[in-house]
């Protein structure tokens, strides 16, 4: 029955149809979450190279992508980098389960009604989105994979070589 309701939300998450899908140079739609630290907010970021990743538990691709974002926060964290991970499970225990078992050392946002995502047109999971300093959508980047590590990384790089 869990899983059945999870899919559910899933569904209902990823089938808005009024959604339009952001593109590269359009401002970044604004994100005010609570956060597992705190207040998540993309207002209070500006200046600063944001990669927005949305992810949920039940996404198997998404615990492969934990660690690789541990690791680009700790990297280029001094040169202007913030992730930000949005969870969209229903329940936040859900989350917290997952957050226990594969760790974020990166901002965590909780959306459990769904808004940012609808707002950002994702349409599954996880999907990543890289805003420049300037607040604008540089890339949207759908699942991970490890051939994806590289050409992910070059854009934050050329991302943040524009903020120096």
């Amino acid at each position: 029955m869990k899983l059945l309701s999870t899919l559910v939300a899933a569904i209902a998450l990823l089938s808005t149809s009024s959604a339009q899908a952001i593109e590269p140079g359009t401002a970044a739609p604004e994100i005010a979450l609570a956060g597992a630290q705190g207040p998540v907010s993309l207002a209070a970021l500006k200046g600063k190279v944001v990669y927005v990743d949305f992810w949920a538990s039940w996404c198997g691709p998404c615990r492969q992508s934990f660690p690789w974002m541990n690791a680009l926060q700790a990297r280029y964290a001094a040169k202007g980098l913030q992730v930000v991970g949005i969870n969209v499970d229903a329940k936040r225990a859900d989350a917290d389960k997952f957050l226990a078992e594969v760790p974020a050392t990166f901002a965590i946002g909780f959306d459990a009604q769904g808004d940012t995502p609808r707002r950002y047109a994702i349409k599954g999971m996880p999907t990543s989105v890289l805003i420049g300093a300037n607040g604008k959508v540089i890339q949207v980047h759908s699942g991970f994979r490890d051939e994806d590590r590289k050409a992910l990384e070059a854009a934050i790089d050329g991302a943040l070589a524009t903020t120096r």
